[in-house]
C-alpha cells in the first residue's frame, strides 16, 4: 500500500459532512508540521480552517483543498459504506474519494517527496484547507484570504485539487470558472377558488409568459474561454396541495451561470427588466455565490501542461466549464488560479469511486509541478 492510499483512506473514514473537519486537518498538520511548515488554525463560526506554510520567500505556490463532503444519501444504496474505504476492481470507493480528499492526499504525499528531494527549494509552499466548501462557503476560504490580505500575504500561483479530469487522468485542467447567481422570486396573487377565476389572481398563471421570456433570453453569446451564458430554473413551488383552490402565492428559484461577458449588476437589472414587462406583484432575492474567473495565460498553466506531459505522456486541455470552486475566492487578490484532481465521473453519486493508478499518478503529477514551479 503506498502512502498516498494509505492517507485517503484515513481521511474517508472520517466523516467529515459539511461542515463538519472530523480531524481530517489535524491529520495533515502534524504530517507538514515535521517538514517545516508552520501551522496556524484560522477557525470561523463552525467552520474549521487550516493555513500551512513553508518558507517566506516568493514566489508562493498553494495547494487549495476541502475537507468536508456531501452527505452520503440513502446509504442501504450504497455498495459498501461510505465512510469505509474499500478496494474492489483496481477502484477505490468511498464518500469523498474523488471530491476531494484523494486530491488533497495525492498533495499531501507529492509535498512530502519533493520537501525531501528539494529542502532548500526555492519561493514558498502553502496548503490551504477549508471545511466550508460543499456548504454556503460563508466561512472557509473567503475567510482565510481576507487574513492574508490583512497580513499583506500574497498568494502568486494556486492549485485547487477539485476532481477537474473528464476520461483519463490529468486530460484536462480548469483554468477559470462561471460566475453563479441565484435569485429567489416570490409572485403574489389573489388565492380564490377555482369556480370563480374572476374572483382571484392566479400568480402561476401571471409568471408563466415571464418564464418563458426568461428562459428565451440571450444573454450574452460567450467568448473564447466561456460558453454563453445561461438561466436555470431550479425549484418551483405553489398551491397549497387542494385541488380546489388558486393558489396566492408562488415561489420560484432560479440560476445564471454567467461568463466574463456579464457582471451581477447587469443580470439584476435585465431580470427586473423582463419581469415588469408583465406587471405582476412580486418581490426579488438575490444571493451572488461567486464571479467569474479566468487564468487566460501565466507561468502555472504552462508548468502543469508541462508537468501532465512529462508523468502521463499526453497534455491537458483548457477548459472552464463545471460549478464554482473555492478558487474563486482566490483569483482577485491576483494570483493564476487553475483547477487539477482526479476524474469527476461519480462525484457527488453513490458509489463514490476513484481509480487507483489516477491516485498515484496524480502525486507524480503534482511533484513534477512543484519540481517545474520551484526545483
Amino acid at each position: 500500500m503506498t502512502d498516498t492510499l494509505e492517507l485517503l483512506q484515513d481521511l474517508i473514514r472520517r466523516p467529515s459532512v459539511t461542515p463538519e473537519d472530523a480531524g481530517c486537518q489535524e491529520l495533515l498538520a502534524k504530517r507538514l508540521a515535521p517538514l517545516g511548515f508552520t501551522v496556524e488554525h484560522l477557525d470561523f463560526v463552525d467552520t474549521k480552517n487550516l493555513w500551512l506554510r513553508r518558507g517566506q520567500a516568493k514566489p508562493l505556490f498553494t495547494f487549495l483543498g476541502h475537507t468536508d463532503v456531501v452527505p452520503p444519501g440513502y446509504v442501504a444504496n450504497w455498495d459498501s459504506p461510505p465512510f469505509e474505504p474499500t478496494i474492489k476492481d483496481g477502484k477505490l470507493f468511498g464518500r469523498g474519494t474523488a471530491d476531494m480528499k484523494g486530491g488533497i492526499a495525492a498533495f499531501i504525499t507529492a509535498v512530502e517527496r519533493f520537501v525531501a528531494k528539494h529542502p532548500d527549494h526555492q519561493g514558498s509552499i502553502a496548503v490551504m484547507m477549508t471545511s466550508d466548501e460543499e456548504g454556503i462557503a460563508t466561512n472557509g476560504v473567503v475567510k482565510i484570504v481576507d487574513v492574508l490580505e490583512q497580513r499583506r500575504e500574497k498568494i502568486d500561483w494556486c492549485l485547487v485539487g477539485e476532481p477537474s479530469s473528464d476520461l483519463r487522468i490529468g486530460d484536462v485542467i480548469r483554468v477559470g470558472r462561471r460566475g453563479s447567481l441565484c435569485a429567489c422570486l416570490t409572485v403574489f396573487g389573489i388565492q380564490g377558488h377555482v369556480a370563480y377565476p374572476e374572483l382571484a389572481e392566479n400568480p402561476i398563471h401571471s409568471f408563466a409568459p415571464a418564464l418563458k421570456a426568461l428562459t428565451d433570453e440571450i444573454w450574452d453569446h460567450g467568448n473564447a474561454f466561456f460558453p454563453p451564458t445561461r438561466l436555470q430554473v431550479s425549484n418551483i413551488n405553489s398551491g397549497t396541495g387542494a385541488e380546489n383552490i388558486i393558489p396566492g402565492k408562488l415561489e420560484v428559484q432560479f440560476n445564471l451561470r454567467f461568463c466574463t461577458e456579464l457582471d451581477a449588476e447587469t443580470i439584476q437589472q435585465r431580470t427586473v427588466e423582463i419581469l415588469d414587462r408583465f406587471e405582476f406583484n412580486y418581490s426579488l432575492a438575490w444571493r451572488l455565490s461567486g464571479l467569474p474567473f479566468l487564468t487566460a495565460s501565466g507561468e502555472l498553466i504552462t508548468a502543469t501542461h508541462a508537468a501532465i506531459k512529462t508523468i502521463t505522456g499526453y497534455g491537458p486541455k483548457n477548459d472552464t466549464g463545471g460549478g464554482t470552486s473555492d478558487g474563486r475566492f482566490i483569483a482577485p487578490t491576483g494570483a493564476q488560479v487553475i483547477e487539477l484532481g482526479l476524474l469527476n465521473e461519480s462525484i457527488h453519486k453513490i458509489n463514490e469511486h476513484i481509480h487507483l493508478e489516477d491516485l498515484e499518478t496524480l502525486s507524480k503529477i503534482y511533484e513534477q509541478l512543484l519540481v517545474n514551479l520551484l526545483g
